[in-house]
């Protein structure tokens, strides 16, 4: 065993025999962003054996405030966060094995991708896919960890499918668009989200090497401006309620009808547009038509278009965000003008 986890093996929690399990184990993180990468840092390091990636964004530089793993380099490189994040972590830690995917996780590909994973670490920025890694995980019994941000307030609770409450047992359905607070109009300050990762990290690891009697119990919910801690004791809400996703077994997320091929972005002033079928753009072909009407730049994962006001980012499999509105008529208008209908 590698000196690099000796005081790792030293905590009574997990030893080599703990270690030796851990080393076995897969995890997947959904989204790459500050809960993402704090979390992917912390297991890369303790020596989990493959970690996956998923995120289907590109760096910004506000983003440099409170994401770990992401440098102005990657920026200037035009990096998607996944990639970014890859090849730091691989610098981290080698004898981990880490795959990226730059795509946004939706009911066509949520099987093939997280399928393996052992424990999945929610690392997003909504609701409509929380409740479908909530579909997804309860249905294969993969256990997974909640995980929210905003300001100063962060929470984080574990769902054990069929022995703790899911996330549909606390939230019912997806919250009205435009009720809820984002980074982008309350703001957040790093430190919460390292916290809220961190624990997110730690219940993983409980997870990964079979410490399920350790593990949080409730919903965990911190204030760290106002040094406040809360446990929400929800345990009993599974046996009380008549969930829809774990007592009515109907996982109406992972239907493509139930999933947004358009989603304005919360907060970002942009759109996201998917391709029902994939696609497979030639990015060099692209570029030479689009060289006529704006400036253009491409590398192997990303094309960006600026026209106007609005930017486009066009991906290898079709997928689109159209910054410079949340309007989705807009943005349905210029990507059909520019990329085709």
């Amino acid at each position: 065993m590698s000196n690099r986890y000796a005081r790792q093996i030293l905590f009574y929690g997990i030893g080599e025999a703990g270690q030796k399990t851990l080393r076995e184990k897969s995890a997947a993180i959904v989204g790459c962003g500050a809960l993402g990468c704090t979390s992917a840092n912390l297991l890369v390091r303790s020596g989990l054996g493959y970690l996956k990636i998923i995120d289907r964004d590109f760096i910004e530089e506000s983003n440099l405030q409170r994401q770990s793993l992401f440098d102005e380099e990657d920026i200037n490189k035009n990096l998607p966060k996944a990639i970014a994040a890859q090849k730091k972590l691989e610098k981290i830690n080698p004898h981990v094995r880490i795959k990226a995917f730059v795509t946004d996780l939706n009911p066509s590909n949520i099987n093939n991708t997280l399928r393996d994973a052992d424990v999945i670490i929610d690392g997003t920025d909504n609701f409509e896919t929380r409740f479908l890694l909530n579909d997804f995980c309860v249905k294969n019994c993969i256990p997974w960890i909640y995980g929210a941000c905003i300001g100063s307030i962060g929470m984080t609770m574990n769902i054990i499918p069929s022995k703790t409450p899911c996330l549909r047992c606390v939230l019912e359905d997806i919250p009205p668009f435009g009720t809820t607070e984002t980074c982008d109009t309350a703001g957040i300050i790093a430190p919460i989200a390292s916290l809220i990762a961190s624990i997110q990290a730690a219940e993983a690891l409980k997870i990964l090497t079979g410490n399920f009697d350790v593990l949080s119990k409730g919903l965990l919910k911190i204030d760290l401006w106002r040094n406040e801690i809360k446990k929400l004791h929800i345990e009993d809400i599974r046996e009380k309620s008549d969930c829809v996703t774990c007592k009515q077994h109907h996982y109406e997320f992972l239907s493509k009808d139930r999933y947004s091929m358009t989603t304005a972005l919360c907060g970002r002033n942009a759109v996201q547009i998917l391709q029902r079928e994939m696609a497979n753009i030639d990015f060099t072909k692209l570029a030479e038509r689009l060289n006529k009407v704006g400036e253009v730049s491409f590398n192997n994962f990303i094309l960006r278009l600026k026209i106007d006001k609005y930017e486009l980012a066009v991906f290898p499999d079709g997928r689109s965000i159209i910054s410079g509105t949340n309007d989705v008529s807009v943005a349905r208008g210029i990507y059909a003008k520019y990329i085709g209908s």
